[in-house]
């Protein structure tokens, strides 16, 4: 396999003191690019007539990469390696999230407004008109972040304590892109019923849900009660966020290489909770053939170990991955590193496209098959074309929010990926630009309309 690009999620510090003289600090830098290291900012921390103590920043591709560059360091003549630091480990230090109060509390008049006795007017007309939470709580801002930690990214079952750093991050990505207070609420069992219960009783709190990181088959499961049960949207992002992005892209894929939705021939490698919501979303989108895989091949009538969700996409074909690419025109993948080869891809119709989305590592390195396919697209930021779901997320919620959306609906993602796909102009489109920017500020509102839109002519909007 292709060594990966380094990236900065492996980015490390390295102090070091050296002989104050003309191409000392060459030397460090030349042997840090020798064995592969991205260099950053380089930074004086201090200097005398003799000596120099500099901090530089590198990117790596992986642990083993940083401690490779860490070494090639310490072992150079008259350079004494001082301190590494991750500094992705550094940023996370004491967490990355925290409460703030909106309003001060100068005098006695403040604290006796927004705390007792005069909250207690507020209670009590909340109490008279639970509406009026809305408009005089947090609640018509806030999200909940709910996880049992038991399919954390591509990690596996890390448990409620490795699932918190991530949803620290998600509620992060909700403030940052659309002002939304979100919360994690990682909880400590992985019973369906449980869940449920826990979610439905801290559910007055919040105006929506977003589930992230519940293994299937059960996720399904979690999310149809709760969405059965409770009257604010319900959003499993690791299915309708990823399906969102993935049909952005997919359009706009498919116009620059001048193919119809209704015609193409998709191939899926992946039959969890994402591939499944990925594959139902294109077929509302007009996507008439997907023949989806799993670890044991291509999910076909023939196999009796099928789960009901996977039933639904069962084909007449039977065999493995290769079989499946075989005269496709898009492959989509939500699986694991290295599954797909230069030799299937190249069996794939004229002008494919790849979407290769296993994170941290993709199915196929993209710089394997830049001569074979004609759009390459992976889950990750140093590549061209991220299907990100946070180009969804903040904005669906946002939407959901300043409507008072009953729930989500799949007509509500069609408009929602419509949106993310029209904010690429016909002239700015191409091979590596299929997708806008997750910084570019007219995804949140763009998506957020569409939502709105479309829950108003569903009939779910309250406002």
């Amino acid at each position: 396999m292709v060594e990966l690009t380094p990236t900065s999620s492996y980015s490390l510090t390295l102090r070091f003191r050296l002989p104050n003289r003309a191409g000392m600090l060459a030397s460090v830098v030349q042997a840090i690019a020798s064995v592969g290291g991205n260099l950053g900012q380089i930074n004086l921390i201090e200097q005398n007539r003799h000596t120099s103590i500099r901090d530089l920043s590198v990117d790596a591709s992986s642990t083993e990469h940083a401690e490779t560059i860490a070494q090639t360091v310490r072992e150079l003549p008259e350079i004494e390696l001082l301190e590494v630091y991750d500094r992705t480990f550094a940023l996370h230090r004491s967490g990355k999230i925290n409460i703030v109060s909106k309003l001060p509390l100068n005098n006695q008049a403040d604290l006796a407004m927004a705390y007792t006795p005069g909250v207690g007017r507020i209670s009590s007309a909340i109490a008279k008109d639970p509406q009026l939470a809305y408009t005089l709580t947090i609640k018509s801002n806030t999200v909940a972040i709910v996880t049992d930690g038991s399919a954390v990214l591509g990690l596996g079952n890390l448990g409620p304590a490795g699932a918190l750093p991530v949803m620290e991050g998600k509620a992060m990505l909700f403030k940052e892109f659309a002002n939304i207070d979100a919360f994690p609420i990682c909880l400590d069992t992985q019973d369906v019923d449980e869940i449920v219960k826990t979610v439905k009783y801290l559910a007055p709190v919040f105006g929506g849900v977003n589930l992230e990181d519940i293994s299937a088959p059960r996720c399904f499961e979690v999310e149809r009660r709760l969405r059965e049960e409770l009257d604010i949207p319900v959003f499993h992002d690791d299915q309708h966020g990823t399906a969102i992005v993935t049909l952005a892209a997919l359009i706009n894929a498919l116009k620059f290489v001048n193919k119809s939705m209704s015609e193409v021939r998709i191939a899926m490698n992946g039959a969890g909770a994402a591939g499944l919501a990925i594959a139902r979303l294109l077929r509302k989108a007009g996507v008439a053939e997907i023949v989806l895989c799993d670890s044991k091949g291509i999910l076909s009538t023939q196999r009796d170990d099928l789960t009901p969700q996977k039933k639904e996409f069962a084909s007449s074909m039977s065999g493995t991955l290769a079989d499946a690419v075989k005269g496709a025109d898009v492959f989509v993948g939500v699986s694991v590193p290295g599954v797909l080869t230069v030799d299937m891809v190249k069996t794939m119709a004229k002008d494919c496209i790849v979407m290769a989305m296993a994170n941290p590592i993709p199915e196929i390195q993209p710089e394997t098959i830049q001569d074979v396919a004609a759009v390459i697209a992976t889950g990750r930021s140093d590549y061209a074309n991220q299907i990100n779901n946070v180009l969804a997320f903040p904005g669906v919620f946002r939407g959901a929010l300043d409507c008072r959306a009953s729930n989500l609906t799949t007509s509500m993602y069609l408009e929602a990926a419509n949106a993310i796909a029209a904010l690429v102009a016909p002239t700015q489109l191409d091979r590596e630009h299929i997708v806008p920017s997750v910084f570019d500020d007219r995804v949140v509102a763009a998506v957020s309309a569409a939502v709105q839109q479309s829950a108003r002519q569903e009939g779910v909007a309250r406002c």
